[in-house]
């Protein structure tokens, strides 16, 4: 018994690890040859699913507390950041024009699995609501999903500006003389920051709610919840920070809406409601 629970912990703890990891070796290292990372990556989601049964995935068919699919749920909230683990070796998107039309293919990769992460975690929220109904929270459930059928089309419609606008767009940029740009893109990338703010704090804002309604059935304690509904409304204040700020600020506010940051707290949340399920 002891054994088996000691298994169980260090599979949450290696769960617990997998977005901060990506993130210290992603800004970190940088950028390595695909070569190199999508093995690593590859090994990582295999990891990752071992940990996640151990967890609680055998179990996640089963009801909790007479509520059925809360392990589902939750396996919907974790299994994006298996795919986000990647950019550890994609590191953050270039900096310049040439760099990034040389790397359209890896970029568009990149955001075509946030675009999947992004709709599995929607998807995940939307079961979670229909969880916490059956356990007699409705109110901060159907907001929580209401703000995120909000964000989730921003969100889609973001990435793939990121992802083919400006695939296309920067190599098109190559081509020109250095430092020049056509009238409209300035205006253009400035209406996708303003869309980039508004789907990042909707979903800060959403997380926040089922925190509330995570706490409210009795599913987290407290203390917890408390922790998660502070960080996102940090996170949202972060998000919306005029820009021009001095440090750190500034760079706390980028970090919060770097694309697969909003959704590391939803991936926390699924990690402990599958150990809760697996107990």
């Amino acid at each position: 018994m002891q054994s088996r629970t000691a298994i169980r912990n260090s599979a949450q703890i290696y769960l617990w690890l997998v977005p901060l990891l990506t993130a210290a070796l992603g800004f970190g290292a940088g950028h390595i040859s695909y070569r190199l990372y999508v093995p690593i990556w590859l090994l990582n989601v295999c990891v990752m699913a071992a940990a996640v049964w151990l967890l609680g995935g055998h179990a996640r068919g089963r009801a909790e507390g007479g509520v059925p699919h809360l392990g589902a749920a939750a396996l919907l909230l974790v299994v994006p950041w298996g795919l986000f683990s990647i950019f550890f070796g994609m590191g953050p998107p270039p900096a310049t024009a040439a760099v990034w039309a040389a790397s359209v293919v890896e970029q568009q990769v990149r955001y075509g699995l946030l675009i999947v992460g992004g709709v599995l975690a929607t998807l995940g929220f939307g079961l979670l609501r229909e969880c916490a109904k059956d356990a007699g929270e409705k109110i901060y459930s159907q907001l929580g999903f209401t703000m995120m059928l909000i964000a989730a089309p921003l969100f889609i419609l973001n990435m793939v500006f990121w992802g083919s606008y400006l695939g296309e767009a920067f190599t098109l940029f190559a081509k020109l003389p250095a430092g020049q740009r056509p009238d409209w893109y300035l205006p253009v990338r400035a209406e996708f920051g303003l869309v980039s703010t508004v789907e990042v704090g909707l979903t800060y804002v959403a997380t926040a709610a089922f925190a509330t309604s995570l706490r409210a059935a009795g599913w987290i304690p407290p203390t917890a919840g408390r922790v998660y509904q502070g960080l996102n409304l940090l996170g949202l204040i972060l998000a919306t920070l005029p820009p021009g700020l001095p440090e750190p600020l500034a760079t706390f506010g980028y970090l919060v809406c770097v694309p697969a940051i909003p959704f590391i707290m939803p991936y926390v949340m699924g990690v402990n409601l599958l150990q809760r399920v697996g107990r």
